[in-house]
């Protein structure tokens, strides 16, 4: 019997710990459908084909699902839709692998429109994502009803000119760190990382933001009412944090739209295009809260006296809700009326205005 039972427990442990190793599109495509908890998809050096949509396979916290390219960016995923589209699946790692060229959104994970029943468990690792679709609402990673994920050491690049980077929609307690955005200098309308759709408990850390959209980063945004996770949200964001990050141009490196309560601290800001932050409230749901609560403190920011105005306020807002602290501020061209071109909203509290800015703990970001 105990020999039985050892021989049971060895059986089991291999069947959740199944190396399955591909090379070519085909059985890429059939090892993602088959996969059980601890399968690892193992790609081999070389170009794959995209649009891969997979439904309802999970791993388990224990035994998750995961996609492995091979060293040094060698396993690539080109064109389709999505080069890989995951729809109400839980518990999968896709890392070190390339995403190129996709039409749509570079990499796509859903809950499959079941609002009640969020996928996650979701990390996405070492991955580069690049030159999707340049036109369009079109990101390099969308995320629609995940919760519980985590986003490091990616790098994510010229994405669609109306979409962004990473995109979330009804996403909750999720992390996004070291990881890098790069767009391009005419992205007017695109975003590096969005949190909207009723989006709560996300945070945006130690990331580096180069030119990444007219909004590097959007705190909130504006969502159809049927896409809401909750279908009860009442802002399209809370509690969202951005932190210890590297901001490099875009019209605004900060947007706050729609949220009820998000921190920004500890940022560095060099040579934004017209506003520093912005204030906005784009979904006029009257039960919606008015965009309000948001902290901006221990920023450094560096800019240039052709700015519009370090922050931009919309009707419909709270700005006096908002509070600015120990930020470090520097006009590089006309440092004496650095404070004068600034007109916050509200008083700062231990504002330094002016001064040589000392470098700050350096942003981390990741990718290739």
């Amino acid at each position: 019997m105990l020999r039985t039972a050892l021989l049971f427990a060895f059986l089991s442990t291999a069947a959740i710990s199944a190396d399955v190793p591909v090379a070519d599109s085909e059985s890429l495509g059939r090892a993602l459908r088959d996969a059980k908890p601890g399968t690892v998809i193992r790609l081999a050096p070389g170009r794959y084909a995209g649009g891969h949509s997979v439904s309802g396979v999970n791993g388990t916290a224990a035994a998750p699902i995961v996609v492995e390219g091979a060293a040094g960016g060698a396993s690539v995923i080109e064109g389709g839709a999505s080069g890989i589209h995951l729809v109400g699946c839980s518990y999968w790692e896709l890392r070190d692998v390339v995403f190129s060229g996709a039409t749509a959104n570079g990499i796509n994970i859903d809950d499959g429109e079941k609002a009640e029943s969020p996928a996650k468990g979701i990390v996405l690792r070492g991955l580069d994502v690049r030159n999707g679709s340049p036109r369009g609402n079109r990101d390099g990673i969308k995320l629609s009803g995940v919760d519980s994920f985590l986003v490091t050491g990616c790098k994510v690049s010229h994405w669609g000119d109306g979409g962004s980077g990473i995109d979330m929609v009804g996403c909750h307690k999720g992390v996004i760190e070291g990881s890098t955005f790069t767009h391009g200098e005419n992205a007017a309308m695109a975003n590096g990382v969005q949190t909207k759709g009723g989006s709560e408990g996300i945070v945006v850390r130690k990331c580096v933001f180069t030119n990444a959209g007219g909004r590097a980063v959007n705190i909130g945004g504006s969502t159809g009412a049927p896409y809401f996770r909750p279908l009860n949200a009442t802002a399209e964001a809370r509690d969202i944090t951005v932190e210890d990050c590297q901001f490099t141009g875009s019209m605004a490196p900060i947007a706050f739209v729609g949220v009820d309560g998000a921190i920004v601290r500890n940022n560095t800001i060099t040579n934004p295009g017209r506003w520093v932050v912005r204030i906005l409230q784009e979904n006029q749901n009257p039960a919606f809260a008015p965009c309000r609560n948001g902290v901006f403190s221990g920023n450094r920011i560096t800019f240039r006296s052709s700015l519009a105005m370090a922050v931009n306020i919309g009707g419909g807002t709270e700005p006096k809700s908002f509070r600015f602290e120990k930020n470090a501020w520097l006009c590089e061209d006309a440092p004496a009326s650095t404070r004068a071109v600034l007109k916050l909203p509200v008083e700062e509290s231990g504002g330094v205005y002016g001064q040589p800015i000392p470098a700050g703990r350096p942003a981390q970001g990741g990718g290739r």
